[in-house]
């Protein structure tokens, strides 16, 4: 069955840079769309940023200009690069894929704070 792992999240101060990373199993990620959303207490979830197979990104314009999502196909994993990170941005950070239903992740908690 396809399973998503994410991993990379932890403490990190204002201004810090944290990467993520999602494993994925049970396809091959090549023909899709993944994407990473977030969800933070008492909020919905949000999608923060997506990648198609061709490797067109979409950001959330909360996160445009310091967050970059990329793709490795050969190691079925997508990444999430962000930088310049606000207290805004503390939050449980899913992965997902779509493939006839939605897959998720069990998401990984990226915590802003000084």
């Amino acid at each position: 069955q396809v399973q998503l792992v994410e991993s990379g999240g932890g403490l990190v101060q204002p201004g810090g840079s944290l990467r993520l990373s999602c494993a994925a199993s049970g396809l091959s990620i090549r023909a899709y769309t993944m994407a990473w959303y977030r969800q933070a207490p008492m909020n919905q979830r949000e999608l923060v940023a997506s990648i198609t197979s061709a490797g067109i990104t979409n950001y959330a314009d909360s996160v445009k200009g310091r967050v970059t999502i990329s793709r490795d196909n050969t190691k079925n994993m997508v990444y999430l690069q962000m930088n310049s990170l606000k207290p805004e941005d503390t939050a449980v950070y899913y992965c997902k894929v779509v493939r006839g239903i939605a897959y998720w992740g069990q998401g990984t908690q990226v915590t802003v704070s000084s």
